[in-house]
């Protein structure tokens, strides 16, 4: 077996590992952090299945951020968009048999031109924090190479589609994997590139401001109710410390 399939194996165990567990660790923060005041964004639902509907509508329109910024948002929602329909494509190299659904044309198609769609996406936001002032002067260094990492990701995994790489044998190698029954992976330079970049991206996922992700769900101006009015809200650590008097 060659250094490079032994290599580019024990990283993605390694990188998926830090990935999960670092999640894990941000998400139980996030639900263990208290909230203290009732703070929703106006006009906010008064009820439990009115907020699951709002989270909803922000998960799959970005409808705060439609409101904020227009241009933000179309390169943001297109971006997103692009990345889900590229995810699905990608299925057809973790699944054996292939789901019926994942093999159809228009999903991989879709898929495919998907990949420029997200990079003319991430081309607007970037372009945002370059030449917009206010954006640019609240943007760190971590901001850009994060933007640059995904460009890269995506262009690199473009390239495939017109330099030669035996996608059977990328698919058994990612297969054997996950069964640990490891099989030879390529040594295509394009290929090691775009694989390269996504261990790197996973192993900082974790630690980024990424994490806006699973981070949306326990923001109390997303995700409390505006009862502000009706009841008292006591945070879960301000009702113990009642307890203990």
């Amino acid at each position: 077996m060659s250094f490079v399939t032994i290599f580019y194996g024990i990283s993605f165990y390694v990188a998926t590992l830090i990935l999960f567990i670092g999640l894990a660790y941000r998400v139980y923060e996030y639900a263990t952090i208290p909230a203290p005041l009732k703070i929703p964004t106006p006009p906010a639902p008064k009820t439990k299945k009115g907020v699951a509907v709002r989270l909803i509508r922000e998960v799959v329109f970005f409808e705060s951020l439609f409101a904020a910024t227009k241009w933000t948002w179309l390169f943001g929602w297109l971006f997103h968009f692009a990345l889900l329909l590229a995810a699905f494509r990608h299925l057809r190299y973790f699944t054996d048999p292939v789901w019926f659904w994942v093999s159809w044309e228009v999903v991989q198609a879709a898929g495919h031109y998907a990949g420029y769609v997200m990079v003319f996406g991430l081309l607007g936001l970037l372009g945002r924090r370059i030449f917009v002032d206010r954006v640019r002067y609240i943007s760190n260094p971590s901001d850009y190479l994060m933007l640059l990492l995904i460009i890269l990701i995506a262009l690199s995994g473009l390239a495939m589609k017109w330099v030669h790489t035996d996608i059977y044998a990328v698919k058994q190698f990612f297969i054997g994997l996950m069964y640990f029954q490891w099989a030879e992976l390529p040594s295509d330079f394009v290929l090691l590139l775009h694989l390269t970049l996504v261990l790197v991206l996973m192993i900082i996922f974790p630690y980024s401001k990424l994490l806006h992700a699973p981070g949306l769900f326990f923001s109390p101006t997303r995700n409390q109710t505006d009862t502000a009015r009706d009841s008292r809200h006591i945070a879960d650590w301000a009702k113990k410390m009642e307890t203990r008097e």
